[in-house]
């Protein structure tokens, strides 16, 4: 077996619209909407510097199977690029990009290659100075809901060649991720491959060392969900077919949720001190490239009761986001979440025979039981699924997410129903 390099990235999601970031400045929502683009143009620019043998996509390379022409032609000019420089490129169809969506008729250079979806498809790459490197197994989804265990059509083929395999998939039942192409890690190591060079799980993983199986992530984070560094892994295969992985930020906007202590703050401008503080964490860590944040603020302070009053969070992150979009490389603050507690001692309180002990003993036993928390936030916040601007179902949030608005209920009630709280009745 040969010595080679080659590339891996997964997940592009070229021209992804960034659900939930419509109002933002003009300058900032155009550099956030280039940034797959950019994130694109890096992929080419490194598989150029390294000189890899080949780059590998394993599946959505665009984001809706209803793909934009604007995506499309992006792409086929990073791949001209790759092709000018002697770089074969193979992709997969994954679940966003399915053979069957809509796409261009468009012309692609010859040493690119999408995978069929009837079956397995095996390529054999030969180097004119080297021969046979590498055997290329992979295939594509032909829409975007396969529900079909593909792993289990892949096997080896030469044993003097690298085995490599893509495959869009979830293996053994990543919660994360729809369950699609769903397989378990035994099933690829069967197979006998060298390297699983898979895509759908957006968070960079090694599932296994020898053989290497192989998340490398999104090329660019798109939500708050897609925190830190995004990009693709540089692989060296030796002789004896083990990986060396060398892992490429190659995103273009860099996404952090930070948690802030309040502990200790008496006033508005410590509070503004301490965010601002955050912000330059996240300017350093965004090591040259645009940031969003996410910063939730936690600890029991005297602030609390001011936050959870009138507009005083809101007007803060209005400011705060006037003066990053004027930076040339922006932390624009996403939200500032308050998670605080008041001064007040809830335990202690909890134990009370009143109305707000008794208050705060039915919201810890609905703490402590899910299904509970489940159908008391059903009847609760159904009133809110008919406003306009309430997106999906509040209800069907996760348990960990109801409970953080329970425990933040509880804060406002303790606050409104003390003697401090100033409730008249």
């Amino acid at each position: 077996m040969k010595r080679l390099r080659f590339m891996h990235a997964a997940d592009l999601h070229l021209d992804s619209p960034f659900k939930g970031m419509s109002a933002l400045p003009e300058r900032v929502r155009e550099r956030m909407r280039e940034s797959t683009f950019g994130a694109l143009k890096e992929l080419v620019a490194t598989a150029v510097q390294e000189q890899v043998d080949f780059v590998l996509v394993s599946g959505d390379v665009y984001d809706l199977s209803d793909r934009s022409l604007r995506a499309q032609i992006r792409f086929q000019k990073a791949l001209e690029q790759l092709a000018a420089h002697g770089i074969p490129i193979y992709i997969i169809h994954g679940n966003h990009d399915p053979e069957d969506g809509r796409a261009a008729k468009l012309v692609w250079p010859a040493d690119v290659h999408f995978f069929a979806c009837d079956s397995v498809e095996t390529l054999t790459v030969v180097k004119p100075d080297r021969g046979v490197i590498a055997q290329i197994h992979g295939i594509s989804y032909r829409s975007s809901a396969v529900m079909d265990n593909l792993a289990l059509q892949f096997r080896a083929g030469q044993e003097d060649a690298a085995q490599i395999a893509l495959l869009h998939t979830n293996v053994d039942g990543d919660p994360g991720h729809d369950n699609y192409a769903p397989c378990s890690k035994q099933d690829l190591l069967k197979a006998g491959m060298h390297y699983w060079a898979l895509g759908h799980v957006h968070t960079r993983n090694v599932l296994h060392e020898h053989p290497a199986i192989v998340y490398p992530g999104n090329l660019q984070g798109r939500n708050i969900r897609e925190t830190g560094p995004r990009g693709c892994y540089i692989v060296e295969m030796s002789e004896d077919g083990r990986a060396e992985l060398d892992f490429r930020p190659l995103d273009q906007v860099r996404w952090f949720q930070q948690r802030l202590s309040v502990t200790g703050v008496q006033t508005e401008q410590e509070l503004k001190d301490r965010i601002d503080e955050q912000l330059e964490k996240a300017r350093t860590a965004a090591d040259g490239r645009d940031g969003v944040v996410r910063i939730i603020l936690e600890g029991r302070s005297a602030i609390s009761g001011m936050l959870r009053k009138g507009r005083v969070l809101q007007e803060l992150t209005a400011e705060l986001r006037l003066d990053e979009a004027e930076r040339s490389r922006f932390v624009w603050v996403e939200s500032i979440e308050d998670r605080t507690a008041s001064g007040l001692d809830l335990e202690a309180l909890q134990q009370e025979k009143s109305f707000l002990g008794d208050l705060l003993r039915i919201s810890a036993a609905l703490r402590s039981d899910d299904a509970a928390l489940e159908a008391f936030a059903g009847e609760a916040l159904a009133a809110l699924q008919s406003l306009p601007q309430t997106a999906g179902n509040p209800a069907a949030a996760d348990p960990e997410r109801l409970r953080e608005w329970l425990r933040a209920a509880e804060e406002m009630a303790a606050d409104l129903l003390s003697a401090d709280g100033g409730w008249p009745g």
